[in-house]
């Protein structure tokens, strides 16, 4: 039950915290953060709550991020629904409190961050671009998840590395999908927003799921090999 609260709070954190930057402050006039301060923000929320509460639960905050450390060998197969569920739960909650924040100022909450393709990408990019695009960046997460938290990896470091590879992924991805490589985090949205983000989401759930278990799947092929 701790675990699980673990990753109910982090999950909300880092949606609150990414999500949070790009509906409030991405775009705030003059003084916006534009989309280098939402990267950042991703990589922070993941990089503070990996030294806060991942000696409690391994600080996953993404269901595709679960799956891919079970197909790495590295989580119970039981670890699965109950981290999944808290996952998803904690991104819902932080969802609905930005959009209270949000729309506490009388406009509406636009796209509110929610991942999309065609016309709901940000820069116009196709679906096959969207699908391309989110298995190579959840493949290259989970990649650098597995090697930084390694046995044989440098201690204390992780942290470090998957906060900054998370935000090197959204430096790349976001004017394609917005960068999902996290159902949890575009479920959380796209209830809110409804409509076109719904019909979409499928590719946002399957798709990180698929990169991940890829990426368990190698790492475990390089690990033995090395």
């Amino acid at each position: 039950m701790k675990k699980n609260l673990a990753e109910f709070i982090g999950t909300f954190w880092l949606v609150l915290g990414g999500c949070g930057s790009a509906v409030l402050a991405a775009g705030f006039p003059d003084v916006g953060i534009g989309l280098l301060g939402v990267a950042l923000a991703f990589g922070l929320t993941v990089l503070t709550i990996v030294y806060s509460l991942g000696h409690i639960s391994g600080a996953h905050l993404n269901p595709a991020v679960t799956i891919g450390l079970w197909a790495g060998g590295r989580v119970s197969g039981k670890t699965i629904v109950p981290y999944v569920i808290s996952q998803i739960l904690g991104g819902i909650a932080a969802a609905a409190v930005l959009y209270v924040i949000a729309t506490g100022n009388g406009n509406e909450i636009g796209n509110f961050a929610a991942n999309g393709y065609g016309e709901h990408s940000p820069g116009g990019y196709s679906m096959l671009a969207a699908i391309v695009s989110e298995f190579v960046m959840t493949f290259m997460f989970l990649i650098v998840i597995l090697g930084a938290t390694d046995e044989n990896a440098p201690k204390g470091f992780a942290g470090v590395a998957i906060g900054l590879a998370l935000t090197l992924i959204h430096l790349i991805s976001i004017p394609v999908t917005n960068t999902s490589v996290n159902p949890a985090r575009s479920i959380s949205q796209a209830l809110f927003v409804g409509d076109w983000a719904l019909s979409q989401l499928w590719l946002f759930i399957l798709i990180p799921v698929l990169g991940a278990i890829a990426a368990g799947l190698v790492y475990n092929f390089i690990k033995k090999e090395s």
